[in-house]
């Protein structure tokens, strides 16, 4: 059986675009390995739970294979499998987002001369003083 490092892995499954980057955020306590923090050295087995960040969200993913060649999309996916709740989780808080974003107005434009003036003399006002 072969065995591969997890920055190796987590870089070959197209979790990050570099090792680089998959060791600093093994450094940094953001991959969890069963669980547990996790050395970059670490060498990864199937069935092993593996938690990830991407983006704003995390992957729970349960270890299929092992490979330390970096191929395409597909053949990564391979690779592993995510935990039904992380997908769940992932979903949820994708809603969540895109319900708060909706919420929130963009201003109508840039503000006009007395806009502009109002403001400055807000920002010039010390606590306190009324004008």
């Amino acid at each position: 059986m072969q065995q591969v490092r997890i920055d190796k892995w987590l870089w070959a499954a197209r979790f990050f675009k570099t090792r680089g980057l998959a060791k600093k955020a093994i450094e940094g306590g953001k991959v969890q390995y069963n669980g547990a923090r996790v050395k970059t050295s670490r060498m990864v087995e199937p069935g092993a739970l593996i938690r990830v960040p991407q983006g704003w969200d995390y992957w729970e993913v349960e270890v299929l294979a092992v490979s330390d060649q970096r191929r395409g999309a597909p053949e990564a996916r391979e690779l592993y499998r995510e935990t039904a709740d992380s997908l769940a989780r992932r979903e949820r808080e994708a809603e969540n987002r895109r319900l708060a974003n909706q919420a929130m107005r963009a201003p109508p434009g840039r503000p006009d001369k007395r806009e502009r003036r109002s403001i400055q003399r807000f920002q010039r006002q010390r606590p306190g003083e009324d004008d």
